[in-house]
């Protein structure tokens, strides 16, 4: 996991990527802040959104439309149509997590939720947050509404208080 408040580098679900550093290894750096990109077009990513709002945070977790302004602003280094199609975290030293792992590390960054995603960063609880992951993007893809080629949909603005 991103870790304890003091070593918030041990064992994160999937490390975290810096954003800037592909092709080395990956660094194990603290984690006092997270954004999650989540597709405001999407239902069940809002709900998810609303959800994480209303849980007590260990870590802060900011949640930025993917593909808006701001994110483009803030990332710019990522690639925004593929923010819209698998749910990314970024953490505040630059590290990237993706599908599964951003997931997991939502939950890590949640006071009731850690001890679960300690477990589902296990090597034997991998496949079920693979599973949750792939069941979240069935859904998605059924309840989706359709906005073409590369999810040209229009970002509404961001809410203000998180």
């Amino acid at each position: 996991m991103p870790g304890e408040e003091a070593d918030a580098a041990s064992g994160a679900p999937g490390e975290g990527v810096p954003a800037t550093g592909a092709g080395t290894p990956p660094a194990r750096l603290a984690v006092h802040r997270l954004t999650v990109l989540y597709d405001a077009q999407c239902s069940l990513c809002v709900h998810v959104r609303h959800w994480l709002r209303g849980q007590r945070q260990l870590v802060p977790l900011e949640l930025v439309p993917a593909a808006s302004e701001e994110a483009r602003r803030r990332f710019p280094q990522l690639d925004h149509a593929a923010t819209l199609e698998e749910i990314t975290v970024v953490g505040d030293q630059g590290q990237v997590y993706l599908g599964a792992a951003a997931w997991v590390v939502c939950l890590w960054a949640l006071a009731e939720h850690r001890p679960k995603a300690h477990w589902l960063s296990s090597p034997a609880a991998v496949p079920f947050a693979r599973g949750a992951v792939l069941a979240a993007a069935k859904y998605r893809s059924m309840t989706a509404a359709s906005c073409g080629p590369g999810r040209a949909c229009a970002v509404p603005a961001p809410e203000t208080g998180g």
